[in-house]
């Protein structure tokens, strides 16, 4: 004997709207989102658990150690990722992320001495912090896209940055001279400047200073209407 096909039923609503919905298809939407937002969080998890390890001064992250801390087996961190390579960029890249989001704005306005004060204390802060997940980009082989994109975007969200905090001294200047300047300004507020005095052994008061120092002289550069004279 056939059977009639499943049909789709009709929920009356108070008001006398109708709301069809199939008898079909729905549990296994949601039992598909479950595991979808189950493997984000497996992700995430171990991700953060190579982060960890940086954070507490490691510079290597075999798998075992890495599926340990993010309480998860070893099998589970190549079901998600095809090697450690793939893995320690992809934490790198999610520690660029937080940066910019745990970016703090800074004054815009107010004395000089105030605004380099705050800037260079806040990048102080933020390049010592971002130091281990930096050296072990430099040790990645070859970096993927989301990291040089990522990387991109930390460098032009820090130079807008410095546009704004320092917007009436560049404001002044000739756009070419604008840019020569807001470009010295990135050189040496961001982490290849920072590493280098770090590594030279300046402690981190000292190489807040010497930032401070070189602010200040590039800034001083824009308080005459004409611009610095070459050598």
């Amino acid at each position: 004997m056939l059977r009639p096909p499943l049909r789709q039923w009709r929920r009356v609503q108070p008001g006398g709207d109708h709301v069809e919905q199939s008898v079909t298809g729905q549990p296994g939407e949601r039992r598909a989102d479950g595991r979808a937002e189950r493997s984000r969080q497996s992700r995430v998890k171990i991700a953060d658990a190579v982060l960890s390890l940086l954070d507490e001064g490691e510079s290597q992250f075999p798998a075992d150690r890495v599926a340990e801390r993010a309480g998860v087996s070893r099998r589970l961190v190549f079901h998600h990722y095809a090697d450690m390579s793939q893995l320690v960029e992809t934490a790198i890249a999610r520690r660029l992320e937080q940066l910019m989001e745990q970016t703090r704005p800074l004054p815009t306005d107010g004395p000089r001495a105030g605004r380099v004060t705050a800037l260079t204390e806040q990048r102080a802060r933020i390049l010592e912090w971002i130091t281990p997940a930096q050296l072990a980009l430099m040790r990645l082989e070859q970096n993927g896209d989301r990291i040089r994109e990522v990387t991109r975007q930390v460098l032009d969200f820090a130079r807008g940055r410095l546009a704004e905090v320092f917007g009436e001294e560049l404001d002044r200047l000739p756009a070419e001279r604008r840019t020569e300047v807001l470009y010295g300004l990135d050189a040496v507020t961001t982490w290849g400047a920072w590493y280098h005095w770090r590594s030279s052994g300046l402690s981190v008061e000292a190489s807040t200073r010497t930032m401070a120092t070189a602010v200040h002289a590039l800034l001083a550069s824009t308080d005459s209407s004409e611009p610095a004279e070459r050598a």
